[in-house]
């Protein structure tokens, strides 16, 4: 393999030391076909030097020199950056002064308003930024230039703010425990309620960015963060976050020992007085209010108010369960019920201090035309002297202080319930043998008697009913039973607590039979069941529940049952 290697490497130094001698002959040159130098062409003409001083022009590709080689063309000059203003549009109240900054202007900064009556401007060169303040209500142009003359025109708009958030506010809670969505509500309406707001302007809390994450055990404290927006056209948009810090205060559930109830005139056309009572310390009292405000009439709301006239202040415990406003009637007086019944259950209230020689609104309820609101309340005086207890009707734009002539109440239009009503609350106890003919319990059946003159309560509404029923099965077989909602009045929905099972029924026609329970007993024993309802603002009572043999019909939550 050596030998073999050194005889090629032999022959590759021999042709390489061969190549050179063949490389080293040229070719002959080519002989010439025109003139050596020829001349220049007459079409072209003279190209004149740049003038001294001048830069010569940039040049592109598309342009060709005289030589018929391609030269760069003239590209444009760049555009200056233009002045920026920050706030592009500020807005301000009189007598008040906003800070704009200035970017990308060059050199001296100059500024002048159009209409200093409106706004005046003031320049300062060394933090690049103007100073505009708020002489009248109005709007004007404030005019920035520099040095380069570029200007930039700023819109200026002088109002007063729509209102004020609160920074902070607290607020006592009772629950056992209170739950999310009590903490949630109840957290708005202190936040709204800490809130101020120019006539006009609206105070708007979007629930959906109010957190709480869980339920809040007595004697805890959580504080939840509620955002606040209150705007009007006439007036400086404002926003902010309130801090609400709630605390949840152990206290009893207290059986109410009467009814008041709102519902006269239920057709409002005008503003008033609607309703007015006395609370102490001796009882708690439940209160009811349905009024309409119709399509031909203004925006309107609904006022609880609670006066205080004596010189130490007066602490209050209040249940509240608003629903509304609404066109559909009946859809606002169940979900004001079913709210009622749950709360009531878990003892979910606020507690508030009405300081002495004065007026607070525990109620502040929208009511805008063609809507309906309904409220069920129950209040308890804690500490304190007596205090005077006023529903107003006023119009949407009214002050909240505004003071109502409570010696007139309302009236017209259609007789309706307005007074007070002594039985608040029902309880009974039933037997229901499997065997027996169906057992049937009236709801909302038996008129109450009205304490004040005025019309009685037909239909029971804001009266809680709750019954135990002991299901007996004497057989020798399992017995399929069932519980049925039976209007007898005309259209109505319900709520039902069973046991501790919240059941809710859709609009269910009159004289319909529907399936809200249903169980099987076994041979030879015993079931107790325990219900709470009470009839629902907007729907036709009475209602009988009725205890029979299960007929088979769709289950609660089956398919085409309104039962859920």
């Amino acid at each position: 393999m050596r030998r073999a290697s050194a005889a090629i490497a032999g022959l590759c130094l021999i042709a390489l030391l061969a190549w050179p001698a063949s490389a080293q002959v040229n070719p002959p040159a080519p002989v010439p076909t025109g003139p050596v130098n020829p001349a220049i062409p007459d079409a072209v003409p003279p190209v004149a030097p740049p003038a001294e001083g001048s830069p010569a022009p940039a040049m592109s590709p598309e342009t060709t020199s005289p030589e018929g080689e391609t030269s760069p063309t003239p590209l444009p000059t760049p555009s200056p950056p233009p002045i920026v203003v920050e706030p592009a549009n500020p807005a301000i109240e009189p007598g008040r002064t906003v800070t704009a900054r200035i970017n990308s202007a060059a050199g001296t900064i100059t500024a002048t308003a159009a209409d200093p009556a409106i706004a005046t401007v003031v320049v300062d060169q060394g933090q690049r930024a103007i100073y505009i303040s708020g002489v009248a209500i109005g709007s004007t142009v404030v005019t920035v230039g520099d040095s380069r003359g570029l200007t930039s025109d700023v819109t200026v708009r002088v109002a007063y703010d729509a209102g004020t958030v609160a920074d902070g506010v607290p607020l006592r809670v009772t629950g056992d425990p209170a739950s999310v969505a009590f903490l949630r509500d109840a957290a708005i309406q202190a936040a709204e309620a800490a809130a101020t707001s120019r006539t006009g302007a609206r105070i708007y809390v979007p629930p959906e960015a109010v957190v709480v994450h869980a339920t809040l055990a007595t004697d805890n404290r959580v504080t939840i963060d509620v955002p606040v927006r209150i705007t009007g056209d006439a007036y400086i948009n404002t926003a902010g976050t309130t801090h609400v810090a709630v605390e949840n205060f152990a206290l009893p559930r207290v059986a109410p020992s009467r009814l008041l109830v709102s519902d006269y005139p239920e057709r409002l056309t005008a503003d008033g007085v609607l309703f007015t009572a006395t609370i102490d310390r001796t009882t708690s009292q439940r209160f009811l209010y349905y009024h309409f405000n119709p399509s031909t009439e203004p925006a309107r709301r609904i006022l609880v108010k609670a006066t205080n006239t004596a010189a130490t202040p007066a602490v209050l415990h209040l249940l509240a369960a608003l629903a509304g406003p609404g066109s559909n009637e009946m859809e606002v007086g169940h979900n004001a019920t079913r709210s009622f019944l749950v709360r009531s259950r878990r003892n979910e209230g606020t507690v508030f201090t009405i300081p002495p020689n004065s007026t607070v609104n525990i109620v502040n309820h929208n009511l805008p035309p063609n809507s309906v609101v309904n409220g069920i309340l129950q209040m308890r005086e804690l500490s304190g002297e007596p205090l005077q207890i006023a529903v107003v009707a006023q119009g949407a734009d009214a002050p909240l202080d505004q003071s109502a002539d409570a010696a007139n109440l309302l009236a017209g239009g259609a007789l309706h319930a307005r007074g007070v009503y002594p039985v608040p609350e029902f309880f009974s106890d039933y037997t229901f043998f499997t065997d027996a003919p169906p057992l049937e319990i009236p709801i909302g059946q038996l008129p109450l008697p009205n304490l004040r003159v005025g019309e009685a309560l037909s239909g029971d509404y804001g009266v809680m009913q709750s019954m135990r029923v002991v299901i007996v099965n004497t057989s020798r077989f399992g017995q399929a039973i069932a519980l049925y909602a039976n209007p007898r009045g005309g259209q109505a929905t319900g709520t039902f607590i069973i046991d501790d099972t919240l059941v809710q029924a859709h609009r269910l026609p009159a004289y319909s039979r529907y399936k809200i329970w249903q169980e099987t007993i076994a041979a030879g024993t015993y079931r107790t069941l325990r219900i709470t309802t009470m009839p629902e603002g907007g729907s036709s009572y009475p209602l009988r529940l009725v205890f029979a043999q299960d007929d088979g019909s769709v289950a609660p939550g089956g398919p085409d049952s309104p039962v859920y």
